[in-house]
This record gives structure tokens, C-alpha cells and sequence, in this order.
């Protein structure tokens, strides 16, 4: 029977930082999708157009198509213009706008040869079967040129992009219907623990719900993951091995419960044995007990069983990992101030990461213990203590990193 021991040397949370970013690789896998299909992706080419945008000069406003000379009086004198006729969105027109002369135009429609500039509709009155024009326009004014948006051979987007909604647009401008992208990481989840069942199942005495594998791949989903949630495997060296095994068909494997120093707490022997374990501890409260290594070159993660662990945890090192994996931005943490709403002692001698709820710019602590899951799920963001900071008064104003 394996004895319980201590953590040896526990490494810091920036060390166990550059340890995992250093030791995970980008895909490099792509694959064709349809552009509605595409948007959060990352472009795996770059976007040139082989078109101008627009194709056309054309108005970019309701109004008038004119010389624009003939307006440059209007306002001190009368300008009546003969409107010679109306081009419509989406139609060509052979008018040639002559001077004393204008032509309906609508949004978006082709502008007429001869005309040099647009007179918006608010500035134009009727008079009869003419139009008066009661504010200038210079040559050019409310007319998109040809290419104004977009050159043919403009590199429009490169490759790495994040496809926005914004650059979706772009795409779809060119007449494109799909696009290369990076496939998204896939990742095995593993909860492990001969004391966890999973949801719908009877509970026996001792025994409690699986939490960890859906938070965890709720946690990945939303950063750009694949996930692959394997069953539970139970506190057993043959099946654990076996089953991460299976699990290393995916580019990156995340496990919960084992990491830990008791005596079922096998998870770093057999990693030892199949691969090499980078860090095993790390000083921060909660989730000292978090793992990470390397199997046949794939990351591995030994997260702590306790919900609250498991899930902070995700955040600070799961998060960046993988959206690192998938090219996705990382330290795009949004921050909020607020005032501390009750004093804090912290006496841990780690780092210690404490979950908030914020009312009316007030932050309080919800942090119960590391296996309360509602740690997290009642809030709305967490503080960091250094390690050096024993206190923190209240009413003293901090800095929270929001988790949604």
C-alpha cells in the first residue's frame, strides 16, 4: 500500500505558469468550414482579395446624384435641379447627370455617369418636377469609390486572425463561402476516484456525484475545446493506466482527484512511470495539490479532487493552456475595481486566489472550502493575495478578475 507523504518542493504559480505554457505546442491542424460556420475560429491562411470593395462607385446616402458645382451656391441663392430620373438599389442606369441636372439615388446604388457627388435628401426640397438643393456639396462628398473598403490584392485578413463577427463580414464581402481555419484542441476529461459516481446513478454510503468532468469540460468548451469525457475510473494503478492510455488519442489529457499525497493518490507514481512530471504541488490556496506532465509529448493534468480546487485551478493554468493549443488570445482577463467589504487575514504562506461576489462595487467573500462547489457558482470573480500580504482591511480598494 502506498504511504502517505508530504509535497516535496511545491514550485510558485508563476514557475508552474511558464512550465505549462513552455511545454504546450499550437495545433497546427486545419480544416475547410463554411463561413457561417466560422465565427470564434482562427484563420490558418491569409484572406486576399481578389476583388475591389466596393466594385462600383456608388452612394452612400439617400439623396441626389450631382455636378457638384452646380450646388456650391445653394443656401445664399435659389438652386433648382431637373431630375431626370431614379436608380434604385441593385440597378444600373445608362443617365449621364449633366450640369442643372440630378438624378434619385438610393443607398448603395451605382452612381450615374457624369455625377460627382451625393446630396442627402434631408438637404433637398420638391418644387414642382424640380429639386432644391439648400446646402452645398464638394465633389466627391456621400459617394463610396471603388475599392474605397477593400483593393484587389489587398492581404484583408492575415493568417492567426480570430474570426469576429466584424471579419466574418469582411470574408463574406469577397463573395467567399468558406475559409481555412485551425482545428480546435481536443481534450480527454478523467475524473478518478473510487468514492465517485456518476449523476443519475444511486449513491451508495461515502460515495458523492461526479462535479469535476462537467465543470471541466463546461470550463473547456467555452474556451475552444473538443472535449472528450471519459467514465470515472476508480483508485486502481491497472485501470488508471489503462485509461490514459486510451485518453492520449486526444492532444492533451485533464484529470481530477489523485493528485494529491494519500495513499490513493497514485496519479503522479504512474505518470512518473509513463511519462516525466514537470511540477507536483504548487504554493498557492486553493489547489497546492495540481500536476502537470508530459506523456509521449501530450500535456497532462492532475487536478485537485475538490470542486472548488479543481475549478479555480481551470482558470489560472487549464485556461491559458488550451487556448494556447487552439491560437486563441490569452490574458484577456477582465478586471473590475472594487472595495473590500469585510477584512481578510490570509495566513496560508501561498499565494491565495479568494472568490468574490461584487453588490454595488462592494466585493464579499464566498470562498467556504475547496470542496463547496458554490465557492464558485455564487461568484462573480476572485483577488489574488500574494504571498507576502497578510491582510487586507476593508473597505480597501482591489483589483477582481472577473470569471465570465
Amino acid at each position: 500500500m502506498k504511504e502517505m507523504e508530504p509535497f516535496n518542493l511545491l514550485v510558485s504559480h508563476e514557475e508552474a505558469e511558464e512550465l505549462i505554457l513552455s511545454n504546450v505546442v499550437a495545433i497546427d491542424r486545419t480544416e475547410s468550414l463554411t463561413v457561417d460556420c466560422a465565427v470564434g475560429r482562427v484563420l490558418a491562411e491569409d484572406i486576399i482579395a481578389d476583388r475591389s470593395v466596393p466594385p462600383f462607385d456608388r452612394s452612400a446616402m439617400d439623396g441626389y446624384a450631382v455636378v457638384a458645382e452646380d450646388t456650391f451656391n445653394a443656401g445664399d441663392q435659389e438652386v433648382l435641379l431637373e431630375v431626370e430620373g431614379v436608380i434604385h438599389a441593385g440597378e444600373v442606369s445608362d443617365i449621364e447627370v449633366t450640369k442643372g441636372h440630378c438624378v434619385q439615388i438610393a443607398t448603395g446604388s451605382p452612381k450615374p455617369s457624369g455625377a460627382d457627388a451625393v446630396v442627402m435628401v434631408e438637404f433637398t426640397e420638391k418644387k414642382g418636377n424640380k429639386i432644391l438643393i439648400t446646402k452645398p456639396v464638394y465633389p466627391g462628398a456621400n459617394v463610396s469609390k471603388l475599392g474605397e473598403d477593400i483593393k484587389k490584392g489587398d492581404v484583408v485578413l492575415s493568417i492567426g486572425a480570430l474570426l469576429t463577427p466584424a471579419k466574418i463580414g469582411t470574408i463574406s464581402a469577397l463573395g467567399r463561402t468558406e475559409v481555412e481555419v485551425y482545428q480546435k484542441p481536443r481534450v480527454s476529461v478523467i475524473a478518478t476516484g473510487t468514492e465517485i459516481v456518476q449523476p443519475g446513478q444511486p449513491l451508495n454510503p461515502g460515495q458523492i456525484y461526479d462535479v469535476n468532468s462537467f465543470t471541466l469540460e463546461a470550463i473547456l468548451k467555452k474556451n475552444g475545446v473538443i472535449v472528450q469525457r471519459h467514465p470515472v475510473i476508480t483508485d486502481d494503478p491497472k485501470l488508471l493506466q489503462t485509461g490514459i492510455e486510451k485518453a492520449l488519442e486526444s492532444d492533451m489529457v485533464v484529470l481530477s482527484g489523485g493528485s494529491s499525497v494519500g495513499e490513493r493518490d497514485l496519479l503522479a507514481g504512474i505518470l512518473e512511470d509513463m511519462g516525466q512530471v514537470l511540477f507536483h504541488g504548487v504554493q498557492i490556496k486553493p489547489g497546492k495539490p495540481t500536476l502537470f506532465g508530459l506523456i509521449h509529448g501530450k500535456p497532462v493534468f492532475g487536478m485537485p479532487g475538490f470542486p472548488t480546487s479543481c475549478l479555480s485551478n481551470a482558470h489560472i493554468f487549464l485556461v491559458p493552456a488550451v487556448r494556447k493549443m487552439g491560437r486563441l488570445p490569452i490574458g484577456t482577463e477582465r478586471t473590475t475595481r472594487a472595495k473590500m467589504g469585510k477584512r481578510i487575514v490570509s495566513s496560508s504562506g501561498r499565494k491565495q486566489f479568494l472568490t468574490v461576489r461584487i453588490e454595488n462595487g462592494i466585493a464579499y467573500p464566498v470562498f467556504k472550502h475547496s470542496g463547496a462547489i458554490t465557492s464558485m457558482a455564487q461568484a462573480d470573480g476572485y483577488i489574488m493575495l500574494p504571498v507576502n500580504l497578510d491582510v487586507i482591511e476593508e473597505g480597501e480598494e482591489i483589483e477582481v478578475i472577473m470569471l465570465d
